[in-house]
């Protein structure tokens, strides 16, 4: 390995490497970020544009976009895997018969719809309509939805424990297993069969109970065991997520062994949601989702710029026509499916209009079944580049289909509702805000919470703790107190644990006992999550206390100062000789502390 990359170092700019050709993505798409943002336009825009410029029909920088596509299917795997962490799927589908209905009936309802217009428009004599298999692939181009933009655009909003965030990922978990079953049945299209279908549906059901059963006996040990170590926690989830990708993707070599010929093999996507769903419930979920989330956002960086590599020269007017109007019926068919659909499994009206509006996009699992009909001789290149290039048109909507999502036609069915004698649909139920955040649970946060607890109990059901020592965390939530696993040094696992929604935050742990991280830094990362809340913070000497301040902090307190405070009167009542009644007054103010039950004990 060290000889590989002396090798790699001396011979520079001579060699292609993936290095290289990932260099040149990364700056490229930064470049063009900057410039779209100004310009106000998508950021998604942007780093198309910097695939097209910088791949073959461009500058042609990167030598070998293969390189580039390999590593950005990474980013669809750990943003399913993340979603997977954040969507309690049990909760979501506890109850859900309105998401069932949907899911199941919304893809083969779209794809009739979508193919029965197509096959009449191809009595007009259009040749990109000709051929026995386009109506078909056009339908389910217009039936399946972008689980990367939408799923990306709700976790950038904060959006995906809302009500209509949690439906918009159902119905896109369900288009998943939709599209497992379409790539399934492909490649028999001239023959159709239920076998390859039901081989599918139950892969998928072995490896959701392996999943089950390791999450209920394997991994909470092994979470335990390496709990006090955030960086080997992330590592952990991670070694899950692709272990049971893997799984699942060799399935059917697995099941040979076992002398069982069953040609079956579930995506590395698929696998990585359902990773991700079994863990979602324990309490480390939220440290993982902070820092896999970076490692996602680079990978689905590389996603959109290896895609513009992708994107032809359009082959004639023909090609970009085919791609505006495939755009416009998928749009169109949400409203005409998937909208009435959600009302009629009785979703209210606003959200079924706001979810009906944000899934208008072609699914880049449509990309995946375009190429494979192109290698199964069902389709061809012309055909194929439209369907990309509908993509790139919906994909670059998607921002401006969600704020329309939030405008004025939600409000337009929230007034047809009325007409049907119909409530409007309440409002979003806010995030959890809590009044208090405690940062840390050692001995200070500890004495901190105890003493709230005994003079003012009703804060706790308001305040949330933040902390690595799981082990008080039971403790801590059947006192009445929210509490999340997280490193303090992590700015994502801060926002994620709604720190950043607490109107008073405190900061429990000195300069000596915090890792990687220093009042200074958190307070910093604080003040930047929230300009509003106040904080307190804690100094380890005088001469941090200015910085600490200059941070952002409201108040800066240090242990020493603090209890001088405190010991200071107990001394003077004993130099007058009065330590007795200084001792009794103090015990009808305050608990005894041989009374005190702190959890750290």
């Amino acid at each position: 390995m060290p000889g590989s990359v002396l090798t790699l170092l001396a011979a520079g700019g001579a060699d292609h490497s993936l290095v290289q050709d990932i260099g040149v993505c990364l700056v490229a798409a930064a470049v063009l970020v900057v410039l779209f943002e100004r310009l106000r336009l998508p950021a998604i825009a942007a780093l198309l544009a910097a695939g097209v410029v910088v791949g073959p029909v461009g500058l042609s920088l990167v030598a070998d976009p293969d390189n580039i596509a390999t590593i950005a299917d990474l980013g669809l795997t750990l943003l399913l895997f993340v979603i997977g962490l954040e969507v309690n799927l049990h909760s979501m589908f506890r109850g859900g018969r309105a998401l069932l209905l949907a899911g199941l009936l919304q893809v083969p309802l779209s794809a009739g719809l979508a193919w029965a217009l197509f096959v009449g428009l191809r009595q007009t004599g259009w040749v990109m309509l000709t051929g026995s298999y386009t109506a078909l692939y056009l339908g389910l181009a217009c039936a399946f939805s972008s689980t990367l933009l939408v799923a990306g655009h709700l976790h950038s909003r904060r959006e995906l424990d809302t009500r209509s965030g949690r439906l918009a990922v159902g119905l896109l978990i369900f288009q998943d297993l939709w599209a497992a079953v379409v790539l399934a049945l492909q490649p028999n299209f001239a023959d159709l069969a239920l076998v390859p279908v039901l081989v599918t549906l139950g892969g998928i059901g072995v490896v959701m109970g392996v999943a089950a059963l390791a999450a209920r006996f394997i991994l909470p040990a092994a979470f335990r065991a390496v709990g006090r170590a955030p960086e080997l926690v992330v590592t952990l989830a991670l070694a899950w997520c692709f272990g049971l990708g893997l799984f699942g993707q060799y399935l059917g070599d697995l099941l040979a062994l076992l002398g069982l010929e069953l040609a079956v093999s579930i995506s590395l996507a698929m696998g990585a949601l359902i990773a991700g769903s079994s863990i979602a419930a324990f309490p480390y979920a939220h440290e993982v989702i902070a820092k896999a989330g970076s490692l996602r956002d680079f990978f689905v960086t590389l996603f959109f710029v290896g895609l513009g590599m992708s994107v032809p020269l359009p082959e004639g007017v023909d090609v970009l026509a085919l791609a505006v109007l495939l755009g416009v019926v998928a749009v169109a068919i949400r409203q005409l499916v998937f909208l009435p659909l959600l009302l009629r499994v009785g979703v209210d009206v606003r959200r079924a209009a706001e979810t009906s509006i944000k899934l208008a996009q072609i699914s880049e699992f449509c990309l995946v079944i375009m190429y494979l009909g192109m290698d199964l001789g069902h389709v061809d290149q012309r055909f194929t580049s439209a369907v990309i290039f509908a993509f790139v048109l919906t994909a670059v909507l998607t921002p401006a289909l969600f704020r329309l999502a939030e405008g004025s036609y939600p409000r337009l069915l929230s007034v047809v509702a009325r007409l049907r004698g119909t409530p409007p649909a309440p409002p979003e139920r806010p995030p959890y805000r809590p009044r208090l955040a405690i940062l840390g649970f050692h001995r200070l946060g500890a004495a901190i919470f105890c003493e709230l607890e005994r003079s003012n109990p009703e804060v706790l059901r308001h305040t949330v703790v933040v902390d690595l020592t799981i082990a008080l965390h039971a403790e801590i939530h059947a006192r009445g107190a929210e509490v999340i696993y997280a490193d303090l040094a992590n700015f994502d696992a801060l926002r994620h644990a709604s720190v950043d929604q607490a109107t008073i935050i405190v900061i429990t742990l000195t300069d000596d006992v915090l890792k990687g991280t220093d009042n200074c830094h958190i307070v910093r990362n604080l003040r930047a999550l929230n300009r509003h809340s106040t904080i307190i913070a804690t100094a380890s000497r005088p001469d941090d206390v200015l910085p600490i301040h200059e941070a952002g902090a409201d108040h800066v307190f240090m242990w020493s100062e603090e209890t001088a405070l405190a010991l200071v009167p107990a001394i003077q009542a004993a130099l007058r000789g009065d330590l007795a009644r200084f001792v009794i007054g103090r015990r009808r103010l305050r608990r005894p502390l041989e009374e005190r039950c702190e959890l750290l004990e």
